[in-house]
């Protein structure tokens, strides 16, 4: 080899080394473990700050929140029957621990398989159609197991619900630290669906899926799997709702329960990930708030932030603040 050979070879190995990070992917790097660890305190301060019933509550609506965010953030299909989820999950998980004696994490686990179980059906049919289509046809089932939860009312029963679901942790406070890791690991897995390739073609389903179908991925086939895996999550907030209450209800089947989790996701920022607890927080802390204040029309407070959001924070709070575009 020639000396001016050698030096060629030499400068273009030097221009593919990878050179140093760039200072702003350093600081955004830096900035997203701090967000992390100023998360992770605060989760573990909560129960301090408020009523450690009111600090359940908020866990239990991120990952409602979480399951929706990544069923209309990522794959752009808009859920409004997701209560089912919630819901049957909530009354397979107070089932199993009055008549099965399971503990309360076996417990929580049953109803989220159960929710999971449930949405390969409704999924299957719902998946086929795409915009306001999708959110009817969700719709319509969670009303018919609404009607057939009130109907059956020797297993859930009816109008009175399930009462008093045992649990050996009888104390709220001690409580949420035993269902904080069931959440973390729930966030966890969200995260790491987001971040996985599986997540990558979820997102290129949602911004062109005749583009993802000619590049031979099976979309409705997707759609399907990320449709169960948010069933999933909503699962674990359903079960952990059942057990933090010891009380399940037909509102948990309800479609305006389904509509509060959509406007915590658009408070927190649609397709964030992250939004999702921030808004629970927020609407949790402000319904607990108006009720201890007397206001009867919280709804129409809570309506008041969605179009005020929508207006002024397109991207939601986290979406305005820490969205990179």
């Amino acid at each position: 080899m020639t000396e001016s050979s050698a030096l060629v070879a030499q400068e273009m190995a030097e221009a593919e080394r990878p050179g140093p990070e760039p200072r702003g992917s350093a600081l955004r790097r830096n900035a997203r473990w701090l967000l992390l660890a100023a998360a992770v305190v605060f989760a573990l301060w909560l129960p301090f700050g408020l009523y450690p019933a009111v600090a359940v509550e908020i866990l239990c609506w991120a990952l409602f929140a979480v399951a929706i965010d990544l069923l209309l953030g990522y794959v752009g299909l808009m859920s409004f029957g997701h209560a089912a989820f919630w819901g049957t999950s909530a009354y397979a998980t107070g089932l199993v621990a009055i008549h099965w004696g399971l503990p309360f994490p076996l417990a929580v686990l049953c109803g989220a398989l159960t929710a999971t179980v449930l949405a390969v059906p409704i999924g299957y049919l719902a998946v086929k159609r795409t915009g306001i289509y999708f959110a009817m046809v969700t719709l319509a089932f969670a009303q018919m197991i609404y009607v057939v939860a009130n109907k059956w009312s020797s297993l859930t029963g009816g109008e009175n619900g399930l009462q008093s679901v045992p649990r050996a942790i009888t104390d709220n406070f001690y409580f949420y630290y035993a269902a904080l890791p069931i959440v973390f690991g729930g966030l966890f897995l969200a995260w790491r669906i987001v971040h996985s390739p599986f997540g990558r073609v979820l997102v290129a389903i949602r911004d062109n899926p005749s583009r993802a179908r000619a590049l031979g991925y099976a979309v409705h086939r997707y759609k399907l799997m990320a449709f169960m895996l948010s069933a999933f999550l909503a699962g674990l907030g359903g079960g952990l709702f059942a057990m933090g209450h010891r009380f399940v209800s037909l509102e948990t089947l309800h479609w305006t329960t389904s509509g509060k989790a959509v406007i915590i996701v658009v408070l927190g920022g649609i397709g964030t990930l992250w939004g999702g607890p921030l808004g629970a927080a927020a609407i949790v802390r402000l319904e607990d708030w108006l009720s201890f204040s007397g206001f009867e029309q919280i709804g129409l407070v809570t309506g008041g932030i969605f179009v005020l959001t929508v207006l002024l924070f397109r991207r939601g709070v986290w979406g305005t603040l820490f969205k990179r575009r």
